[in-house]
């Protein structure tokens, strides 16, 4: 029986299962709710150095209860969050051991009995994100996964919630912005930030953008201005006494974005117009962020922060899943790019690596199982 299901799992997989008679479906349906395939996954048993802990392993083949959907994944990110997760230094953090991996795409393998609404061959994400998208195939229940559209490049499904979804809700959720009004962010050449450029352009809004002193800061301009920057400087040509001179027939903007903190997030600030909000996001300069008494008491400034784990409640389930509709929407039209490179499950380790520094300034690693 059991080299029954396992030939009836194949036949599933390599075959349309619309052009089955109903009997065999029906059967075909049973036997898949039964067990996962094995999968291979990157685990880690401890927190601490990535390319120390993480491990690749064969994992048994798992249940699938009548409420649980098995979902062969295409592709997962190793996101900054993903690596601050495995050093044990994230907020939110998995039970030990630990399959790696946040975010993803996959196509829909095999079905519990009461699942619906659902077919072998979807496209699914889990919405919000969960735990455990470095394997091959990933078990959870049907309420874990969202069902896209299948024109949806991979590369994009996989990586739309963590970078995207961050900009489009900073965009929306601080201040009230019209068309003709400016936004100014550093770490403009981050995949937050190009997005942030790229969702303000579709809306009129205008974006001031600074970017570190470093080489090939001059093909940086050119590429985030083909983007659709309005303006981008570098730190070094931000040090001048009015900065606003600066913006020419520009906008004060009334909303600005940090995610570097130290004297990066000082220049922000310095362009926001009076009552201006700047929104933190992350710090990786690790310094500090210093506001002068000036820019509180007489500019009124607003300072907030973003983390995108409390806007993903059981609540928001639905405007979380139209949020992600929306950008996939434009991503499919193109107009949201952004850089990323592919790299084989087999090479993990290679692509966590390069995610890791070692090897230099690199493209967003994408893994494809």
């Amino acid at each position: 029986m059991a080299s029954y299901c396992c030939r009836l799992l194949n036949f599933k997989t390599s075959h349309n299962p619309s052009s089955l008679p109903l009997s065999l479906k029906l059967t075909v349906r049973s036997f898949s709710a039964f067990m996962s395939p094995p999968s291979t996954a990157i685990v880690y048993y401890q927190e601490g150095p990535p390319d120390s802990v993480t491990k690749m392993v064969k994992l048994p083949p798992v249940e699938i209860k009548e409420n649980e959907v098995c979902v062969k994944m295409l592709a997962a990110p190793i996101n900054p969050s993903d690596i601050n997760r495995i050093q044990g230094v994230y907020p939110v953090k998995p039970q030990m051991p630990a399959v790696g991996g946040y975010e993803g795409v996959g196509e829909v393998h095999s079905l519990g009995s009461a699942v619906k609404g659902l077919s072998p061959g979807d496209l699914v994400i889990p919405c919000p994100p969960s735990f455990g998208t470095w394997q091959t195939y990933v078990v959870k229940g049907q309420s874990v996964w969202h069902k896209i559209d299948k024109g949806t490049p991979v590369e994009y499904a996989a990586t739309v919630f963590i970078n995207p979804l961050s900009a489009l809700k900073m965009l929306e959720d601080f201040v009230d912005l019209n068309q003709g009004d400016a936004i100014v962010q550093n770490g403009a050449t981050s995949m937050v930030g190009q997005c942030i450029i790229q969702l303000a352009q579709t809306r009129g809004i205008r974006s001031i953008n600074i970017i570190r002193d470093r080489a090939g800061s001059d093909e940086a301009k050119e590429k985030l201005k083909n983007l659709g920057a309005d303006e981008v400087y570098t730190e070094s040509q931000l040090e001048v006494k009015n900065v606003k001179s600066l913006l020419a027939n520009i906008p004060e903007p009334a909303l600005g974005f940090n995610c570097i903190g130290g004297n990066a997030a000082s220049l922000v600030m310095k362009f926001l117009r009076q009552g201006g909000t700047m929104v933190t996001y992350g710090g990786m300069s690790k310094k500090p962020i210093t506001v002068s008494t000036s820019s509180f008491i007489f500019k009124e400034l607003s300072l907030r922060g973003f983390y995108l784990q409390n806007f993903m409640t059981p609540s928001g389930a639905e405007e979380c899943k139209s949020a992600i509709d929306y950008l996939l929407g434009l991503m499919r039209e193109g107009k949201v790019t952004y850089d990323m490179e592919f790299a084989p499950f087999e090479n993990f380790h290679a692509a966590l690596d390069k995610s890791l520094g070692k090897l230099g300034s690199q493209f967003k690693q994408v893994i494809k199982f």
